[in-house]
């Protein structure tokens, strides 16, 4: 992908970010990509660290970065929409640490790109001092790029803070560079608004039960993911399927298959 490409890529992608909320659904491979940016028409593209993961037959928390990487690269190569990627701790103990991650995720192409503060080898949500400085490294490196850093607190993912703390930190992050802000798990009005009243552009990850795009609208969200939801959803349909299978020996499943229509959209990359 050529420097023009990339770079107006990630103007459009901060743009998006500027009114209203749009919808980033999380390919998990390169077809899935093709399908979200193609014929479904979606105007940004983010990355699943679980959905990757589960198509290497891994655990979440368990890629390298080398792996994301080209995984990151493909994607990019394969669609003309802006791409973020969730780069999880962003590698602090990889050679070159976060800024390195930051770099190289950049070279790939991605139009931003997201780090947690837990910290994935203690087991827990990263003291509020060591966390900023991962963010304020990350930032400074992704500012080089254009590109969009996304800041997250996973304190309702590991019921380590309530919405205060979480508040506390985010604000944190948002003063160290971070340019959008990210709690997921967070799902009440009360939650959502005390987030949104940071004075950021915020993500809020769509969950099962949880508030409709209409709602989240209302109260001020920028941009609605899905995390790794698609991609557990296409391995649930696969188990049904194979189930089928084998107990009945039929394949209505194939009436739920993807139209021939959308297949095509994989002849024109």
């Amino acid at each position: 992908m050529s420097t023009v490409i990339t770079e107006d890529l990630r103007r459009r992608y901060a743009d998006l970010h500027r009114s209203g909320t749009f919808l980033i659904p999380n390919p998990y491979d390169v077809g899935s990509a093709v399908l979200l940016a193609g014929p479904l028409g979606f105007p940004a593209l983010a990355t699943t660290s679980s959905g990757l993961a589960a198509t290497l037959g891994l655990d979440d928390q368990q890629v390298t970065r080398e792996v994301l990487v080209e995984h990151v690269a493909a994607v990019c190569a394969a669609v003309d929409v802006p791409v973020q990627v969730d780069a999880e701790d962003l590698f602090p103990r990889d050679p070159g640490g976060v800024e390195r991650s930051v770099e190289l995720l950049a070279q790939a192409g991605a139009a931003g790109v997201s780090l947690e503060d837990y910290d994935q080898s203690a087991g827990r949500v990263l003291p509020l001092d060591d966390a900023t400085t991962r963010v304020r490294a990350a930032a400074a490196v992704a500012h080089e790029h254009g590109m969009l850093l996304t800041v997250r607190c996973e304190n309702f993912l590991y019921d380590a803070g309530d919405v205060h703390d979480t508040v506390t930190r985010l604000t944190a992050y948002r003063d160290a560079g971070g340019d959008v802000l990210y709690a997921p798990g967070i799902t009440s009005e009360e939650q959502v608004r005390a987030v949104v009243g940071i004075g950021a552009p915020v993500n809020v990850l769509q969950l099962p039960g949880g508030p409709h795009v209409s709602s989240l609208r209302e109260w001020g969200v920028r941009r609605v993911s899905l995390g790794g939801a698609l991609a557990w959803a296409a391995y649930g349909e696969m188990v049904r399927a194979a189930g089928e299978f084998a107990e009945q020996g039929t394949m209505s499943y194939a009436d739920r298959a993807v139209s021939r229509e959308h297949r095509d959209a994989f002849g024109r990359r």
